[in-house]
């Protein structure tokens, strides 16, 4: 009967470590003190991150964040939520921490985690000066006042809390690839942090934490159709020209042109720099 009293107070130490190791954890308060966004250069990461692709409505206006596109996984159904200025159904009362810390954290103003659906995995890795750009960015688009949609998801997926789990094994800032020159370094800024290359074209466990021993290798298309293609130099032998032509203009070197979802990233990379997209060939010709 003495015992009990031990085993109940581990029990409860465990439970509290528990959850302070996954409660969610939203940036610090000074994180962005002596930091100035810039909407212009804002406006180069917004392409370069995707936004629009993920977070206008179907067939609506490109720079009207409204949300409601949906997005199937072996998880459940997805919507893109509407991140417009609008004060009500948008974003535009959240401060610039706010913004940063739902971008690069994972975590809501209420302090309430989001899916990884939302590509913080990636964002996490980004300068803080690239996404106080963004926000200014944001800032300057149309506001809308479409309620954002709720995601359709099944037990025990719609229970948010074990996303502090989650994040504890998946959620790093750390980077994949090494690089030694400003071009690679620029090219792993875009590709792994910004560009989120890998949410897509890396395979996933059980669990839906990427696999970093395969990365870059391709994975199951969530939709169910097809496969989403290895781009390490073992599955794609373009030039880094090449690639850097594809990422501007959408031709393959034998004429063909992008289709899919791979056509909006297409749309987004085209408003890079050419050095931009020749440092995402550079870091793409650098894979293991």
């Amino acid at each position: 009967m003495a015992r009990w009293p031990w085993i109940v107070g581990i029990v409860v130490v465990g439970i509290g470590a528990g959850w302070v190791v996954t409660r969610p954890s939203p940036l610090p308060a000074n994180a962005l003190d002596g930091i100035t966004g810039d909407a212009a250069r804002g406006e180069i990461t917004f392409a370069a991150a995707g936004c629009a692709s993920c977070h206008t409505a179907p067939d609506g206006p490109p720079d009207v964040l409204a949300g409601g596109k949906a997005f199937a996984s072996d998880f459940g159904t997805f919507i893109a939520p509407n991140i417009s200025p609008d004060p009500v159904h948008g974003v535009g009362n959240w401060s610039d921490l706010d913004l940063a810390s739902a971008i690069t954290r994972g975590v809501s103003p209420d302090g309430a985690h989001y899916y990884p659906a939302f590509p913080y995995t990636s964002y996490i890795k980004a300068d803080l000066q690239d996404v106080a750009d963004l926000i200014a960015h944001l800032r300057t688009l149309p506001a809308d006042a479409t309620p954002s949609q709720p995601h359709d998801l099944g037990f025990p997926y719609n229970i948010r809390a074990s996303l502090g789990p989650w994040k504890a094994l998946y959620l790093r800032d750390t980077w994949v690839m090494d690089a030694d020159t400003p071009e690679l370094e620029r090219g792993r800024e875009l590709v792994e942090a910004l560009a989120h290359c890998a949410e897509c074209h890396t395979p996933r466990n059980a669990l839906g934490g990427p696999d970093r021993s395969a990365w870059m290798t391709g994975a199951p298309n969530p939709s169910g159709d097809g496969r989403i293609p290895d781009i390490t130099p073992a599955g794609l032998d373009w030039s880094q020209q090449d690639i850097a032509e594809y990422l501007s203009s959408g031709f393959t070197p034998d004429f063909d042109s992008a289709g899919g979802t791979m056509a909006d990233v297409i749309r987004n990379t085209a408003q890079l720099t050419d050095e931009d997209r020749l440092a995402i060939a550079a870091y793409l010709k650098a894979l293991p």
